[in-house]
């Protein structure tokens, strides 16, 4: 089974954003000498307890401190940005790392309503255009435009051995649509979906076309994972995000990660036990043997070539942790 990381580049409320961005370089370069085949790292603003607004400073910052894992934007959030900087961005990533970058796209806004206007001030109409500026996208990426187009004579450049390879991210079916029909690899993220994520994959494989790439259909389902040598430890560390996820949702949680204790001693209400018990659901948590066959499930259901897993926890050494006995038991 081919397993990648996508790293949030969480905080931990004992953390500075410096040592959570350090901690996101750790992390790719344990997944390299783990097997893992590819890390990303996912675009936020202004959201408390994330550090990396900016992907592509920390892809060349963990691309040259490692050497073989694929690198690449979970994702850049296209409507914020001109298809054509994106394209010199990555084809910049991909002349200085070769073979090695990937270019995940996605709509969300990544933030709040203020900081999406602090970005720009035309964000669901760049939404409602985003087939058109991904096909922009795609074409300076290809450098492929027709002779009589207006930008037929400009290069993203520098122009890289290897494009780098991009990606459709979504969890509904108009992405998974969107990516059939320009001929895109596609990643579901399950872990932020109530959709039925092997309905929607299933449409993107009945309906794939080929561009003239190539390139066959490829599937990644992205899942939260918590991974720990018994179940009772793999619950524990869970407890900490499951926290964190319900301060969040009612404008708390500014301190990052809470601890396992401060977890543990947290007065869950009625409410707050329900909305806990509904994000487990989304969650794999458990041994090495029982993530496995859960994640097996999950690969035959979905007809994924890739399982792209995502593990905030407190401490940075639990999340090591949780993917080495993935990947020992898996890869």
């Amino acid at each position: 089974m081919r397993l990648s990381i996508l790293d949030q580049a969480p905080i931990s409320s004992n953390q500075t954003p410096q040592d959570a961005l350090q901690e996101s370089l750790r992390l790719a370069q344990a997944g390299e000498q783990l097997g893992y085949t590819r890390y990303w790292i996912a675009e936020h603003h202004d959201i408390a307890g994330l550090a990396c607004s900016a992907p592509e400073v920390m892809l060349a910052y963990i691309g040259a401190n490692t050497n073989t894992i694929r690198i690449g934007s979970g994702a850049v959030l296209l409507p914020y940005y001109r298809p054509y900087k994106v394209a010199e961005t990555y084809n910049m990533l991909a002349t200085l790392f070769s073979d090695r970058v990937d270019i995940g796209i996605g709509r969300a806004p990544g933030g709040s309503a203020e900081a999406t206007n602090a970005l720009t001030d035309r964000f669901l109409q760049q939404v409602w255009d985003l087939p058109k500026s991904l096909d922009e996208l795609l074409h300076f990426l290809y450098n492929d435009f027709p002779s009589d187009h207006e930008y037929a004579k400009v290069t993203a450049s520098p122009i890289p051995n290897r494009a780098p390879v991009p990606w459709l991210l979504g969890t509904s079916k108009k992405s998974a649509m969107l990516a059939a029909e320009t001929g895109l690899s596609y990643a579901f993220g399950q872990f932020m979906s109530d959709n039925n994520g092997s309905d929607i994959i299933k449409q993107y494989l009945d309906h794939f076309r080929a561009r003239n790439t190539g390139r066959k259909p490829d599937v990644i389902l992205t899942v939260s994972v918590f991974c720990a040598e018994t179940t009772s430890r793999a619950k524990e560390i869970a407890l900490s995000s499951l926290l964190w996820a319900i301060q969040k949702e009612k404008g708390e949680g500014q301190k990052g990660i809470p601890s396992i204790q401060e977890a543990k001693e947290y007065p869950f209400s009625d409410s707050e036990k329900q909305t806990k018990e509904k994000l487990k659901q989304k969650m794999i948590i458990g041994n090495p043997v029982e993530v496995k066959e859960k994640l097996n499930d999950l690969q035959a259901s979905y007809q994924a070539n890739e399982i792209m897993i995502v593990t905030n926890t407190h401490s940075p050494e639990d999340r090591l942790k949780s993917y080495r006995l993935i990947a020992e038991a898996l890869i």
